[in-house]
């Protein structure tokens, strides 16, 4: 299996909430890409929000979860 890259790791730890990659600031960054403005570190513990984000990923998640199935 291969690793994935960095950008993989950062998009499924915004869309799954589990740590993915080495660094909470890239998927932080990554956050306020698509929130589209700064984000406070508490709002990220709002469901409300994530599932926000997590919408706004998914097509991208969906991506990478294909690409890795037809890898195999």
């Amino acid at each position: 299996m291969e690793r994935l890259t960095k950008e993989q790791a950062v998009l499924i730890s915004a869309f799954t909430g589990i740590l993915c990659c080495k660094s909470f600031g890239d998927v932080h960054e990554y956050i306020e890409k698509v929130a589209g403005r700064p984000v406070f570190t508490h709002e990220m513990g709002n469901r409300d929000f994530m599932e926000k984000i997590k919408e706004k990923v998914k097509p991208e998640f969906i991506k990478i979860i294909y690409l890795t199935d037809k890898q195999t």
